[in-house]
C-alpha cells in the first residue's frame, strides 16, 4: 500500500500530519476493518519522517481505538468501520470550494442571506398560487389517496403525459419506460445503484455540476473529467478518456449545461453517440433545466431512442423543490431493475406530489409559468451579464436559456477567496472548482441570475472583490 506524502502546508507536528491522513484512510474506507498498516519502517520512508514520529502516532492512533496492535504481527485498523464519510473520500479539498460545502451554505443559509450561487428560482418566481389552488382542489376530490404507498413506477396518467411530452423533444418513451421518482438527484443515484460498482469509472463534463461529483463519490465511483467547450465536451479528449479509462458511464446535462448554460449542438451529440456505441458506454442525460429553453437544443435520447441513454427529469426547478417529483427514462429491461431498486430504498412512490404535478400540468397554469419563465430569465441574463461586466467579471458564452451564467474573474483572482470574503457579507456564491473535477476552474464563479436582481447582491459583490 502506498501512502501519500505530507503536505507542506499541512498545520500541526508530524505526528498529527501523520494521524490525521491516516485517520482520512480510514474513515474514507480506503483502509478497511482488520487492514494492516504498513510497518513503522515502510511508513517512516513513505511520509518522509522518522520511525518516532511513526511509533507515535501509531500509539495515539491505538489510544483513540482506530487501530489496534497484534504482537508480533504489527497494527490494524480496528473494526467495526468508521461511518463513511464523504469530506474524507477521495483527496482533500479546501471546504469553500467543496461541493458538499456550497451545497450546505446555500441550503442553510438564513433570513436575510443572498444567494447568487445557489442553483434554484427566488420563491418569488415560483407558481405558488397555482400550487395553492391545485393543493386545494387535491383535497377536496373524493376519493384521494393520502395515506398510502404509490406503486412503484408511479401515476399512471402522469407518466402517459411525461411520455407525450419527452415526445415533443423528438423522445420516444412509452409510460411503461418512465419511472417516477422523488427528484432528479434520486433518479441517478439509481441509476448508478443499478450500472455501477465502486471503483469503476465515470465520465463528467468538466466543469459539471457539483452534485455529480459527491455523488460518485458516494458511490466510490473514479470521478474522471473532459473539458466542456461551448458546443459540448471536447470529442477528442472524450475519445481519449474512453481509451484510456473505460469508464461505464458518462453523466451530462442536456439542455442549458450546468454550471456554463452551453448547449449541446447536433454535431457533438452525434459524435458523442458514435464514441458510446462503439466503447459501451452507457449515457445519463440529466434533463432538468428543458423547460427553460425557447428552442429545444438536441436531446442525445432522442438520437439513441434509449438504447444507452437514460433520460432523466425533474420539476423541482419549474415548480416546486418542496414537492419532490422527478422521473427516469430508459430502456424496459432497465426500468425492471430501477424499479427493485426503488423498492428496496424508498419503497414506494410519493402520490401527492404526482398528484400535484399532473393537476398543474393539465390545466394549463404549467404551460403560461414557463413561458413567462422563459421571458423573465432572457430580460435577467441579459441585465446581469452587463453588471457583471462592470465589475471586470466576464460570461465565458451568452446562454440561450436558463439561470445560470458561467463568468470568469480577473486573472490572478481566486474564486475560492472571493466567496469566503462574500459569506461575511451574507453572500453565498459558488467558486469555480467545486464543479471541477480536475480543480482547474479557481477563476470561475457560477451566477444564477435571478438570484442577482436584489440590489444588495452587487453591492456586498463589490466588497468581497475589494476585499
Amino acid at each position: 500500500m502506498h501512502l501519500p506524502l505530507l503536505a507542506s502546508s499541512d498545520d500541526g507536528t508530524l505526528v498529527s500530519q501523520v494521524m490525521r491522513t491516516i485517520a482520512k484512510r480510514i474513515s474514507g474506507r480506503i483502509l478497511g476493518p482488520g487492514a494492516k498498516l504498513p510497518s513503522i519502517r515502510a511508513s517512516a520512508e513513505a511520509f518522509g519522517v522518522s520511525k518516532s514520529t511513526v511509533v507515535d502516532a501509531y500509539d495515539r492512533l491505538a489510544a483513540e481505538g482506530l487501530i489496534e496492535p497484534r504482537r508480533g504481527s504489527g497494527f490494524y485498523v480496528a473494526g467495526p468501520a468508521a461511518p463513511f464519510s464523504l469530506a474524507d473520500a477521495g483527496p482533500r479539498l479546501d471546504r469553500a470550494v467543496d461541493p458538499l460545502w456550497v451545497s450546505r451554505q446555500a441550503l442553510e443559509a438564513g433570513d436575510g442571506a443572498l444567494m447568487p450561487g445557489c442553483g434554484w428560482l427566488p420563491a418569488s418566481w415560483m407558481p405558488e398560487a397555482g400550487l395553492r389552488r391545485a393543493m386545494r382542489a387535491l383535497s377536496r376530490r373524493d376519493p384521494i389517496n393520502l395515506t398510502d404507498y404509490g406503486p412503484p413506477l408511479g401515476l399512471a396518467p402522469l407518466r402517459q403525459l411525461l411520455a407525450r411530452r419527452m415526445a415533443e423533444h423528438g423522445i420516444e418513451a412509452k409510460p411503461g419506460q418512465i419511472m417516477l421518482t422523488d427528484s432528479g438527484t434520486q433518479a441517478i443515484d439509481l441509476v448508478c445503484r443499478l450500472l455501477i460498482e465502486p471503483g469503476d469509472t465515470v465520465l463528467v463534463d468538466d466543469p459539471c455540476y457539483f452534485n455529480f461529483h459527491a455523488m460518485l463519490r458516494a458511490h466510490r465511483a473514479k470521478v474522471v473529467g473532459v473539458p466542456y467547450t461551448p458546443t459540448g465536451p471536447d470529442v477528442a479528449l472524450f475519445e481519449q478518456a474512453l481509451k484510456t479509462h473505460r469508464p461505464r458511464l458518462y453523466i451530462t446535462n442536456s439542455g442549458p449545461q450546468n454550471p456554463t448554460g452551453a448547449s449541446l449542438s447536433p454535431v457533438t451529440a452525434h459524435r458523442l453517440l458514435k464514441l458510446a456505441e462503439a466503447h459501451d458506454l452507457t449515457i445519463v442525460e440529466d434533463d432538468i433545466f428543458a423547460d427553460f429553453e425557447h428552442e429545444p437544443a438536441p436531446r442525445l435520447a432522442a438520437f439513441d431512442g434509449l438504447e444507452r441513454v437514460v433520460h432523466i427529469g425533474s420539476f423541482s426547478k419549474t415548480l416546486s423543490a418542496g414537492i419532490r417529483c422527478g422521473f427516469i427514462a430508459a430502456r424496459p429491461d432497465w426500468i425492471e431493475g430501477l424499479i427493485d431498486l426503488k423498492v428496496a430504498t424508498a419503497f414506494g412512490s410519493n402520490p401527492v406530489s404526482a398528484e400535484l404535478v399532473l393537476a398543474l400540468l393539465k390545466d394549463g397554469s404549467y404551460r403560461k409559468h414557463v413561458e413567462t419563465l422563459r421571458d423573465r430569465l432572457a430580460r435577467a441574463r441579459g441585465q446581469v451579464a452587463s453588471r457583471l461586466r462592470e465589475f471586470g467579471l466576464t460570461p465565458w458564452v451568452e446562454p440561450r436559456a436558463g439561470m445560470l451564467l458561467w463568468v470568469s474573474l480577473a486573472p490572478g483572482i481566486d474564486a475560492a477567496d472571493i466567496a469566503r470574503r462574500a459569506l461575511a457579507e451574507k453572500l453565498v456564491l459558488a467558486p469555480g472548482n467545486a464543479f471541477s473535477p480536475s480543480r482547474s476552474a479557481s477563476g470561475y464563479l457560477r451566477f444564477n441570475v435571478a438570484q442577482c436582481m436584489d440590489p444588495r447582491v452587487f453591492a456586498a459583490l463589490g466588497r468581497a472583490l475589494d476585499g
